[in-house]
């Protein structure tokens, strides 16, 4: 069966869940048609980029196409004209018997010309596509029109469901397959007693600023080091927040690095700390892939009740959970971690819990399986 994954940008090396849906889908017979594309192919797969230059013809043609798609499907970025029928091209060339979209926001655009070539369409939602875009009304529109014009519809959590049943948008097909982590290549290792990590973009919903207080709070002065893996806008203040909070000797901040290095920091660290929130424009997480890895890798996680992690945390067996916000739970929690005269048992109990539920050679599996069975009862 050969697969058109479809995606925002490519190629992009932190997605590793998109990445390994290309390289191992039906045993690699995938294509890909993106929103844009950087130039750099390393699976060396056949590339479609949907927001190439226009053809002079297409230009003329933009703003009736454009406003016929928002009336007719809640989305002006429907291909029309010339960039149709080379999309249309591409998928016929490349005998693509399905599309899997990853994402909700790309689905809505492709969906119109799947159904007109008579190639079934799924979509993946993975965690802003089914949050901050609801706040949308156009959003909510496209999607709700686009329901019927799925074959099916994946999540990488409960929540996300919810989160869209809330606002009218359900599939009858529709299944929770977390991305799911390597548990190959994240197992636990020896672990530096007081080690902690944080992994992530420095931004609002990550929270950094709490995870630093909060660790200041319950650690300054003991056996622990914390180490923040990430950029973002909030980095620069988060060290000079460290260096006032007196906490600049037991902090590391490394920036930005390849996912190879933040496996090995997550194989040889005890304690794994996400103080996720809700953005004020809505934007949550889906069920964030570095907590599966650091479940797999044996680390106690520490997190709040936000979106899918209390599926895959679980308050008291294999970490702890607050509330989002709450800076004085979460400085309780390193705590009472700190104060446990024996972490084992919980460690074990997070390894348990990524071979049991985030395996993704199962999860992979699982997809293909389902997308299979939806083909076959077209």
């Amino acid at each position: 069966m050969k697969v058109a994954i479809a995606t925002s940008d490519y190629f992009v090396q932190g997605e590793t869940f998109i990445n390994r849906h290309i390289e191992h889908m039906f045993g690699g017979n995938t294509c890909i048609i993106c929103g844009r594309a950087n130039g750099l192919n390393p699976l060396g797969k056949p590339v479609f980029e949907r927001r190439a230059k226009l053809t002079p013809a297409d230009l003329v043609r933009t703003p009736l196409a454009m406003a016929l798609g928002a009336g007719v499907h809640g989305t002006s970025r429907v291909p029309f004209g010339d960039n149709a029928r080379a999309l249309t091209d591409f998928i016929q060339t490349q005998k693509v018997d399905v599309i899997l979209s990853e994402f909700g926001t790309q689905a809505i655009v492709l969906a119109p010309l799947a159904n007109r070539l008579g190639i079934p369409i799924l979509t993946y939602w993975r965690g802003t596509d089914a949050s901050k875009m609801l706040r949308l009304r156009q959003r909510v529109r496209s999607y709700r029109l686009m329901m019927p014009r799925l074959a099916g519809m994946f999540s990488v959590s409960q929540f996300l469901l919810d989160n869209l049943a809330a606002h009218g948008i359900r599939h009858d097909n529709a299944h929770v397959v977390p991305s799911g982590v390597d548990i190959r290549r994240f197992t636990p290792g020896p672990k530096a007693p007081g080690s902690f990590l944080a992994v992530g973009r420095m931004v609002e919903k990550k929270a950094p600023e709490i995870t630093l207080r909060a660790f200041a709070a319950a650690a300054r002065g003991r056996e622990a080091h914390l180490t923040f893996i990430g950029d973002g806008p909030l980095l620069n203040r988060c060290k000079e927040t460290a260096q006032s909070l007196g906490i600049e000797k037991q902090t590391t901040f490394t920036g930005a690095l390849p996912h190879d290095a933040v496996r090995e920091h997550l194989h040889r660290t005890e304690v794994f700390l996400q103080h996720s929130v809700t953005a004020k424009d809505g934007n949550t997480e889906g069920l964030p892939t570095a907590i599966q890895e650091a479940l797999a890798s044996g680390c106690i996680t520490l997190s709040t009740r936000h979106a899918g992690i209390p599926e895959a945390v679980e308050d008291g067996v294999n970490g702890f959970l607050v509330d989002e916000w709450d800076e004085a739970g979460f400085a309780n929690g390193i705590r009472a971690i700190l104060d446990m005269a024996d972490r084992s048992a919980m460690a074990a109990a997070a390894r348990r819990t990524a071979e049991e539920k985030f395996d993704n050679a199962l999860g992979l599996a699982r997809v293909e399986g389902i997308i299979t069975r939806t083909l076959t009862s077209l």
